[in-house]
């Protein structure tokens, strides 16, 4: 016979595995992965739910080793792996996971900076919290359809009578085949709140309830930040971001006390991070950092201050925007809806889908009731009719072999009401009295009364709902514990901030030794310098600025001078923090905030005028910037700047800011047109109210405002005035500022 005989058809691995594949999908979407609007839960952590309200673990019991119940949902409803369901049970159990959690624990569950640092279950004890009540309350009261379990042995219930929206209140996160969920969890006061609204007001529209819910209230109490646009714009579409903040205060020293924690951050996690930036010497004015948490304090992270509160404010700006002080938080509310298929849904749907449940729930519970009633009275009945006839009755029961078919032909009883008044004891029933079941009747047609009112009128069921959840508002209620307050998204400091600022000047020497003394009024001359080395270049500017320094091969560097060594000594070589070529040198430096623009110029002629922003570079090799090997000029240039230019063979010209070409590299544009031979010998910068003085020896030439335009040029290519005979040979320029009368 052949092997495949018994196949109906036979189909490609392709067509297989689509099929099997989309199995797969579908099982991990609805049976692993997402939470069902109903209850919130996923099935494993329903089943956990139920298994332990099985075993008799309620708020009230004694605490059981959790292996016992990781046991009995394995073997009897959930057959997967044990770690899995027990890392399941213990989320259910930490109180900064969980915004309401439905196990009570006893041992190590974790904490909050190693949530996963939990003891293994066979030393851990658990038992249901008392917030687990409100899932459980009425699973035996006919709200749920039941199913069987994996092997058909045993029924569970497929979803949990949930009286509080759990699927807001807890939130949920989960990852499956093609889809996510992450549902942000909710204060219970402000979600009943939301739901008596919408009962008494269907029609409520989401800015409504919106005035009502305010944001979601996360387990560690941070702060949100986002502001009410976002939020809004989050809760209508179901998806989007919540920006949450650390609390922090300052204590009586002016450090930084941290309290709380963005939700599912740690404090090890947070004290790495500023760890880093302090190792990186990112951050100067904070001295140390402690972790001084506690049972008392879960989080209490404090920054000890090496400056003013003015600076410390800037620094935790700082963090905020650099470390998970601040973090965002991603919404999607995917979940399974009362239809089984999943969805993205806003807020507004969840609550009004989540109401119909509870309606369902509710009106089943009740209808459950009155089917109970509605039997009891009938048996009453029977037995009333078997109190007036109790002889005859206990006779049939003595001497008839089938005494049900007598009781109900002679009586017209029920088959229900015979097997009533049978299962009574003769001697029970003989001592039946009319006063109580009538009694009882009494009170059952009440009940039944109530019941049927509930069921037929919708106002008393509406009603009925209200009451029910006031009531979770008494027993569960609570306040919130993020806080929404109003604050624009952290920004990093860029690294000059986060540096003390202090005037300082630079003294390069002639041997190329260079050093930092602090103040401005520093006399170069009055510091010792090697035999035969001598100042060469100086410069002021703050110590949180970046100083750039122009070689004659057209490169710049950067750096921080807070590193360089002070004045008291001769200073450090320049190629320790610049890898200079044999041939290079430097021939100029300027704090990079000392102009917006600068302008370089060789020998031959040429220049442009760069943006200060494009010397910068954090290569130690520099940044090539000016293609030439005779760069002689490098000065900071404004646009209110003129440009004198004088060439050795004594050619003159004056151009302004905006005839220059304006270049981040290259080999730059001709200031003045010059002869082979001639070379640029001075540029110099001058403003309007300025005069310049030409010293040719003992002969000099002004230049003022009644004869500059004499020399003034404004193409890029032109080449200037000759000097007159005897002032070629320009030995030195003089500039004075002319006081306006």
């Amino acid at each position: 016979m052949d092997l495949f005989s018994s196949l109906e058809s036979t189909r490609s691995v392709a067509e297989f595995s689509e099929q099997a594949y989309l199995n797969y999908s579908m099982y991990v979407i609805l049976d692993r992965a997402l939470p069902h609007i109903s209850d919130g839960l996923k099935p494993v952590q329903r089943r956990i739910i139920y298994a332990m309200s099985e075993i008799g673990l309620s708020h009230l019991s004694k605490y059981k080793k959790s292996a016992r119940t990781v046991g009995d949902v394995l073997g009897k409803y959930h057959p997967h792996g044990d770690s899995a369901c027990y890392e399941a049970m213990v989320l259910m159990a930490q109180d900064f996971s969980y915004r309401y959690p439905f196990i009570d624990g006893q041992g190590n569950w974790g904490s909050i900076d190693d949530p996963k640092s939990f003891a293994a279950m066979r030393y851990t004890e658990s038992r249901l919290s008392k917030y687990a009540v409100l899932l459980l309350d009425e699973l035996k009261k006919g709200t749920v359809d039941w199913v069987k379990n994996f092997d058909g042995t045993m029924d569970e219930p497929k979803l949990l009578p949930a009286q509080v929206p759990n699927i807001l209140l807890n939130g949920a996160m989960g990852i499956a085949v093609g889809m996510s969920t992450y549902i942000p969890p909710h204060n219970i006061t402000e979600i009943i709140n939301a739901c008596l609204q919408l009962l008494s007001k269907p029609d409520s529209t989401i800015e409504e309830i919106l005035e009502i819910i305010e944001a979601p209230d996360y387990p560690g109490g941070a702060n949100i930040i986002s502001s009410k646009e976002e939020i809004a714009e989050v809760y209508k579409s179901g998806n989007g971001s919540i920006r949450q903040q650390a609390v922090y205060e300052y204590d009586n020293h002016g450090n930084v006390v941290i309290t709380k924690l963005p939700h599912q951050v740690s404090s090890a996690a947070v004290m790495e991070q500023i760890a880093n930036e302090l190792k990186q010497q990112k951050i100067t004015w904070i001295k140390n950092i402690q972790d001084e948490s506690d049972d008392k304090e879960p989080v209490r992270i404090v920054l000890y201050s090496a400056t003013t509160k003015k600076n410390i404010k800037k620094i935790i700006g700082h963090l905020l925007a650099t470390t998970d002080l601040e973090k965002s938080f991603r919404v999607n509310m995917n979940m399974i809806g009362l239809d089984n298929r999943p969805q993205v849904k806003n807020l507004l749907d969840v609550l009004k889908q989540w109401l119909e449940y509870r309606k369902n729930t509710l009106r089943r519970r009740l209808q459950t009731s009155l089917d109970k009633v509605l039997d009891r009275l009938h048996i009453l009945e029977g037995l009333l009719i078997a109190f007036l006839n109790i002889d005859e009755v206990i006779d049939i029961i003595r001497n008839y072999d089938d005494p049900s078919d007598e009781l109900q032909t002679r009586f017209t009883l029920s088959e229900i009401q015979a097997e009533a008044i049978l299962n009574i004891r003769l001697r029970k029933l003989a001592k039946i009295e009319e006063i109580e079941i009538k009694k009882e009747q009494k009170e059952l047609q009440k009940e039944r009364e109530l019941l049927e009112g509930y069921l037929n009128s919708e106002v008393k069921f509406r009603n009925l709902m209200k009451k029910e959840f006031k009531q979770i508002l008494a027993d569960f209620g609570d306040s919130r514990r993020s806080k929404v307050i109003a604050a624009e998204k952290a920004q990093a400091l860029e690294e000059k901030d986060l540096m003390p600022s202090e005037r300082v000047t630079i003294i390069l020497s002639k041997a190329g030794w260079i050093r930092c003394a602090k103040g401005e009024n520093i006399d170069p001359a009055g510091l010792s310098y090697k035999p035969e080395d001598k100042p060469f270049l100086v410069t002021t500017g703050n110590s949180n600025i970046k100083l750039v320094f122009f070689s004659k091969l057209g490169k710049a560097y950067s750096m921080y001078v807070d590193k360089l060594p002070s004045a008291r000594g001769y200073g450090e070589h320049i190629t320790t923090y610049i890898p200079l070529d044999k041939q290079d040198q430097i021939i100029s430096m300027a704090f990079v905030n000392a102009a917006e623009y600068f302008l370089i110029a060789s020998e031959s002629g040429k220049g442009f005028v760069i943006p200060a922003e494009d010397l910068i570079t954090n290569k130690v090799t520099g940044k090539n910037i000016f293609d030439a090997d005779d760069v002689f000029k490098f000065i900071p240039f404004d646009q209110d700047h003129k440009m004198l230019a004088i060439s050795s063979e004594g050619r003159i010209i004056v151009r302004d800011f905006s005839s220059f070409a304006l270049l981040k590299k290259g080999k730059g544009k001709s200031i003045i047109r010059l002869d082979k031979k001639d070379k640029l010998k001075f540029i110099e910068l001058f403003r309007a109210n300025q005069e310049l003085t030409l010293n040719a020896g003992k002969r000099f030439i002004r230049i003022d405002s009644k004869n500059i335009e004499t020399y003034y040029s404004d193409k890029p290519s032109g080449g200037g005035v000759l000097l007159p005979q005897g002032f070629r040979k320009i030995t030195k320029i003089d500039i004075e500022t002319i006081e306006s009368k």
